[in-house]
């Protein structure tokens, strides 16, 4: 029987702060995003929560995918029925619709437009960002391509800490609003909790380490500007 060679203390001892270590870095990016965000977001639905939410200038609502092309994703009809809420209730006074549009055949934002119209948002109030490709390119084009300077981000709540924290850390004033996905897709909800370790990781990156710029960083826009300057 072969003899069993047992590792010494020295080996033993860096084993286990290298899993210390790996540990910490794996949970940084997600602690950052929680502590970042914690007094600057509630979940909709929440015992009063549209009183909290504070008054800004636009509602930033992030893409979640499309149907065929052409028709929202379950939950970004979520996102886009809260988006409505808030400009009913007089809680911000457009809407910053943020998605892909890499592809011919893929518009998410026109989408969400179309959307919105029909739930009775005037297209006047409405402003399409077609190159928000990531969470961290929708808060920095927001600030840099839009000039907004105080949003109400709207996504699921499994996204909701790093999402306002990406905001923030670009230089936006950002309350977040986050849909309870678990209670009608529970199971995709679990998923993409588990897949924002890594999304926060992404995120972590770019906004603190590479500072990375939008994949298209300009050039600037006025729509927006031009709705706050008729509602001033």
């Amino acid at each position: 029987m072969p003899k069993i060679v047992r590792p010494d203390r020295k080996t033993l001892r860096r084993a286990y702060q290298g899993l210390v270590a790996l540990s910490v870095l794996t949970l940084a990016p997600m602690t950052w995003a929680w502590l970042g965000s914690t007094a600057h977001r509630v979940t909709a639905g929440a015992a009063g929560w549209l009183s909290r939410v504070p008054g800004t200038q636009a509602a930033l609502v992030l893409g979640a995918g499309l149907y065929d092309g052409t028709h929202p994703s379950p939950m970004l009809v979520s996102r886009l029925d809260l988006a409505a809420e808030l400009y009913r209730a007089g809680k911000v006074h457009a809407l910053l619709l943020s998605g892909d549009n890499s592809r011919k055949d893929y518009d998410e934002p026109t989408a969400m437009r179309d959307y919105l119209r029909g739930k009775g948002v005037p297209d006047a109030m409405m402003v399409l960002d077609y190159a928000g490709f990531d969470t961290w390119d929708s808060c920095v084009r927001a600030r840099e391509v839009f000039g907004a300077e105080r949003i109400t981000v709207v996504t699921q709540e499994f996204h909701l800490p790093r999402a306002v924290t990406l905001c923030r850390t670009a230089g936006l004033e950002a309350f977040g609003v986050g849909d309870d996905s678990t209670v009608r897709f529970a199971a995709a909800t679990y998923v993409y909790a588990a897949r924002e370790f890594l999304a926060a990781a992404k995120g972590f990156a770019d906004a603190l380490i590479l500072h990375s710029d939008p994949v298209y960083p300009g050039p600037r826009e006025v729509s927006l500007r031009r709705i706050l300057d008729q509602s001033a």
